[in-house]
């Protein structure tokens, strides 16, 4: 098992770039490595990755689009102003920054679906209050993952009512029968796990000031004119941004709704038709890389589909375990956590687990309350600290754009101590107990 190809190719990612290697090279030589182990071959491999790339290409134009939407909204000084209000809620207290801003993502996920969307236009602004109040970036990584996740793994509303979904069709389909309630029911321990991660984060881990300069931001002009009260420019702005959430929650694609919330400012003269370069120039510059990452992540997915490792890898797992449920839990957690960390998206996990999981959990005796637990577990295991999923991409994107905050280091690792640790535990107490 250990010398599984996506054990090893896992391994070589998380290794390369812990080691700073650029993430994108890191998960291409991964996929190499992992291609070659299988019995690929160097060119069939990067075959599958090229191919797999088109996977992602939607959220990767997504994000560029969303990019330049951010900087759009932040010409027109709206952005500037949702700061302002901002740091006068906060009145120079740390914590509540930490807090409201965790609050304010877990609504991405739910009430207003638009997941990372808001990140780039929100979280730039705010860096100079984070400055000036010497706030680890590390702590504000951890509060934006916390709301990125937890959401969903909880709550049966918004990306929760399809993670949760996703969850019930395939336990139902392998073995079990299990309902949409008693999903959500079962999954209050995790949420709870992860509470407990962003509180070490907030209150004992990150809580000693950081020094930060106050850098220019990539793609973003400063505004010192920020005027006290709403103008006109920036209602016709807020009005584009909310005919982009219903345009999206409408056709399903956030692309279109970026481009007709463009239109929408570019028409009533918000901003100019001769800005339209420099505004997508300012989007590449802020969101380029991490669409890039999320296209070739995309492509390394693919490439750990085809070596057919992943099947051999969880069935490996039924001959170590033996009839131990304790066992059973803690390796099908741990095959979980490496297989999320590859793919990077809990969501597309639970079906390549529920397959082998069910049945295997069935013979084990574990309750329907305990599949669930340790089906949304090993899904959500690796989603936090992975270099290719958004829950790590998205608060780097707007952390990073001064260029003081590190993807792996400063975003990837924080995450992956304070919210995967906690997680595991919790699914190894919820499968054992309910």
């Amino acid at each position: 098992m250990l010398f599984n190809p996506v054990i090893v190719s896992v391994v070589v990612m998380s290794i390369l770039c812990l080691l700073k290697l650029n993430v994108i090279i890191s998960m291409i030589l991964a996929a190499l490595v992992a291609g070659v182990m299988s019995g690929l071959g160097v060119s069939a491999t990067m075959g599958f990755l090229i191919s797999g790339m088109g996977g992602n290409s939607e959220t990767a134009l997504s994000y560029i689009l969303l990019g330049t939407l951010a900087v759009a909204i932040n010409q027109t000084g709206l952005a500037a102003i949702m700061s302002k209000k901002i740091s006068q809620i906060v009145s120079g207290r740390k914590v509540i920054l930490l807090l409201l801003i965790a609050f304010i993502t877990c609504f991405s996920q739910n009430l207003i679906p638009v997941h990372i969307a808001f990140i780039p236009i929100l979280i730039p602004p705010l860096l100079k209050l984070m400055n000036k109040l010497k706030l680890d970036r590390r702590a504000m990584a951890c509060a934006l993952t916390f709301g990125l996740k937890t959401p969903y793994i909880v709550l049966p509303v918004g990306f929760g009512l399809i993670f949760q979904t996703i969850i019930k069709d395939q336990i139902n389909a392998n073995g079990y029968t299990v309902t949409l309630g008693q999903v959500w029911r079962a999954n209050w321990i995790l949420g709870i796990a992860m509470f407990i991660g962003l509180a070490i984060a907030i209150f004992f881990s990150y809580r000693k000031p950081r020094d930060y300069k106050d850098l220019p931001l990539k793609g973003f002009q400063e505004r010192k004119d920020i005027p006290e009260n709403m103008e006109k420019r920036h209602w016709i702005t807020l009005i584009g941004a909310a005919v982009a959430f219903l345009v999206q929650l409408t056709t399903g694609s956030l692309p279109l709704g970026a481009i007709v919330a463009l239109g929408i400012m570019v028409a009533f003269r918000v901003i100019k038709w001769d800005e339209i370069d420099e505004l997508l120039n300012g989007g590449v510059l802020i969101m380029g890389l991490i669409a890039f990452v999320m296209l070739v992540a995309a492509g390394y997915g693919n490439v750990i589909r085809e070596t057919n490792a992943i099947p051999q890898l969880v069935e490996s797992v039924v001959a170590v375990i033996g009839n131990s449920k304790v066992a059973g839990a803690f390796i099908m957690l741990l095959v979980g956590l490496f297989v999320t960390m590859g793919i990077g998206s809990s969501f597309g996990t639970i079906p390549i687990l529920a397959v082998i999981y069910c049945p295997l959990a069935l013979e084990l005796g574990f309750s329907p309350a305990g599949i669930i637990i340790l089906i949304a577990t090993a899904g959500a295991l690796g989603d936090a600290g992975s270099p290719a999923s958004d829950s790590t991409l998205g608060p780097t994107s707007g952390l990073n754009v001064d260029g003081q905050h590190q993807h792996i280091w400063d975003t990837c690792v924080p995450t992956f101590l304070h919210y995967n640790i906690p997680l595991f535990i919790a699914g190894m107490i919820g499968a054992l107990i309910f």
